[in-house]
């Protein structure tokens, strides 16, 4: 089969590599779609070390990314009891490849009414769902966030649907305002403008009361704190992997009470939900219902679609285009059609 591997700093790859072996209690999947994740894969591919769990002390490769995608079951293991051959499914924690295997628990049945396409984001999807359950937003509250990649930008159809107002996006890129607006928000400010604290606060009464940090930059959570109003809370949803910023705890987290909460998608439970800490599935349950309730849809947010053999090209633009498209996936049955 094919699959794409990041080889080197700054080198994308389709190879061709073995079948990947599954046990009795596996289910073998052809991918139809995998989306890429801006942040997380640019950091891969670039060579950043402080990317998972274990800090490495240099880059190690290849690396391995792909890990929300959607297609139809291939094959099931004989202990499998939640799926069969022919179910469409959302994946977690796969491959950008055509084929992939996942224990049980790392898929969903996507119901009729839901595209594969959206599908495909709907593990990415579930990461703003989470930042927001652990802000504890009440109906009527404000709420920014800071930084329009997919996770923000569907950050804000969340916010939106959740009863926050107003919704308010920060991004520097004016294309990113102008489509997070689409997306539902009230304002969209540039956070580099010398007066954005001020605009923010003046469309809220003195200060947000939540603020999803999807930057994962320093300067990203000090502007952050400097909008919030008395007592509010910050989730931090984007990876923070450079330490080159100083906060003033004292004056901007200590004096107003601010909630400061991690938000990566690991520190949530895998089995069984609780208020404020939803699991994958239940998160990506629950997106479903509000697609097919036309609550949110993700259109707007389904930019491009590639074949697996434009992968060097795409990559090559994550690396040096600021503004990457929002949403952009391969379509994995284009290799069936060039064969």
């Amino acid at each position: 089969m094919k699959q794409i591997v990041f080889t080197g700093v700054n080198q994308a790859e389709l190879l061709s590599v073995e079948m990947p072996a599954m046990s009795d209690d596996e289910v073998l999947v052809k991918l139809a779609y995998t989306t890429v994740s801006g942040g997380t894969e640019k950091a891969g591919i670039t060579g950043e070390t402080n990317i998972g769990p274990v800090t490495q002390k240099v880059a190690v490769f290849p690396r391995y990314f792909g890990y929300s995608g959607a297609g139809v079951v291939e094959k099931v293991g004989k202990n499998v009891k939640r799926f069969q051959v022919g179910d469409r499914v959302a994946c977690f924690w796969g491959v950008h490849a055509q084929y992939a295997v996942y224990d049980e628990t790392r898929l969903v049945k996507v119901p009729d009414g839901v595209s594969l396409r959206e599908a495909a984001v709907a593990l990415i999807a579930t990461f703003p769902m989470a930042a927001i359950r652990k802000t504890y937003l009440e109906y009527g509250e404000s709420a920014i966030v800071m930084g329009l990649g997919v996770l923000g930008l569907i950050g804000v159809k969340l916010l939106k649907v959740a009863g926050a107002v107003p919704v308010i996006a920060a991004d520097p890129v004016p294309e990113r305002r102008e489509l997070a607006l689409k997306c539902g928000a009230d304002y969209a400010f540039d956070p580099l403008a010398p007066d954005f604290v001020e605009q923010v606060k003046a469309v809220t009464n003195g200060g947000v009361n939540v603020a999803i940090e999807v930057t994962g930059m320093g300067a990203g959570l000090n502007e952050a704190l400097d909008c919030m109003a008395r007592y509010g809370r910050i989730s931090l949803l984007g990876c923070t992997r450079k330490f080159d910023f100083t906060v003033d705890y004292y004056k901007k987290v200590h004096l107003p009470g601010i909630t400061i909460v991690g938000a990566h998608t690991a520190a949530r439970p895998k089995f069984e939900s609780a208020p404020g800490y939803w699991t994958e599935r239940d998160d990506v349950e629950a997106l479903f219902r509000l697609i097919l309730h036309g609550r949110m849809g993700l259109g707007e947010l389904l930019s491009e679609v590639h074949s697996p053999t434009d992968a060097p090209a795409v990559y090559d633009r994550l690396i040096h285009d600021k503004n990457f498209p929002i949403g952009l996936q391969f379509d994995w049955s284009q290799l069936d059609d060039e064969k």
